[in-house]
């Protein structure tokens, strides 16, 4: 062999190993999801959203899931393993994992979907200037949406003038949404009943509360501790042939008559596009919070027909989705 071509094979050799490793896949981004409750249908939709900017399970990432069945302390555990885990971004499912997330670190990226108020619950500074190590997607934009489900259970059922109102006073952006009820009162020619429940165990009695003050439908404020209720809440309504409305799709998919409210998949979906923008450099204190834009009306005609109710046309015909 010419010495020349050994000098070759020899420079080619020993670039070998350094074209190996530049071939050699980037390391995989660890995403933790935190939740106080079980999985639900919009989870989907934010690795939807991660598939579409190119971030595939398995392959460039690798998601830590942490489901805390509802327990607050396993929810604060739950929050604490991820940190020590050394994850890069952790996505915080609503307020209360929001909140364990913030204890946990003020160091990691947090990314929250749907969190109630987030300024008021001091997750950030502001909207469009957050400040430290969170941010994300807000529940919605403003507590005036309970006076839109309220007029919507007054046009399903137009004799309606007394209505019961089950809300956990322990999420503070919720009492904004009472005060918004209380003051749409009047107007709408409704009385209300607030019924407060801290404990899934006070559920029965709020609804035999509602029945013998003979409310003639309910509207349930939406925050994390109902969301994991949902199916029971929905089990309740049927039961005491109580028409109701929520602030959500999550519920009416598992048996509750209608829901108004933020479309909890585009949420969730565009949470992901500040996973996206973290794990590509940018920092939470520079990326504004954003409020949903995509609101649904979603009635369960399958739970009308059992509760005897007829919907409206025109009421039908302003729905984003019905379920037979």
């Amino acid at each position: 062999m010419r010495r020349r071509e050994f000098l070759t094979l020899l420079g080619g050799a020993a670039a070998w190993p350094l074209a190996a490793r530049a071939q050699q896949p980037a390391k995989a981004a660890r995403i933790g999801f935190l939740a106080f409750r079980s999985p639900i249908t919009a989870d989907d939709a934010f690795l939807k959203g991660l598939r579409e900017l190119g971030w595939v399970e398995g392959q460039n990432i690798i998601i830590e899931r942490r489901f805390a069945a509802g327990n607050v302390d396993q929810l604060m555990g739950s929050a604490a393993e991820l940190v020590r885990l050394k994850v890069d971004v952790i996505v915080a499912a609503a307020s209360a994992p929001t909140k364990a997330a913030k204890e946990a670190t003020a160091s990691i990226p947090i990314v929250f979907a749907s969190a109630g108020d987030p300024v008021g619950q001091g997750f950030v500074r502001s909207l469009p200037d957050p400040g430290g190590n969170i941010t994300g997607i807000a529940f919605d934009a403003s507590p005036d949406i309970t006076a839109k489900q309220a007029q919507l259970l007054i046009e399903l059922i137009p004799t309606a003038s007394h209505l019961a109102v089950l809300w956990n006073p322990t999420s503070a952006f919720l009492h904004s949404y009472w005060n918004v009820l209380k003051a749409a009162a009047p107007t709408l020619r409704v009385s209300l009943q607030s019924l407060e429940v801290r404990d899934p165990s006070e559920f029965a009695s709020a609804f035999d509360s509602m029945t013998r003050e003979r409310a003639d439908a309910l509207i349930v404020l939406s925050d994390t501790f109902a969301t994991f209720y949902r199916i029971r809440l929905a089990e309740l309504a049927a039961k005491h042939r109580l028409p109701t409305v929520y602030g959500h799709g999550e519920y009416t998919g598992v048996g509750g008559l209608m829901s108004y409210g933020p479309s909890l998949s585009d949420v969730y979906r565009r949470a992901a596009s500040y996973v996206d923008k973290i794990l590509k450099g940018d920092k939470p204190a520079n990326l504004p919070v954003e409020q949903p834009t995509k609101y649904e009306l979603v009635i369960n005609l399958k739970t009308a027909r059992a509760l005897g109710l007829t919907v409206p046309p025109t009421l039908l015909a302003r729905a984003d989705e019905v379920i037979e």
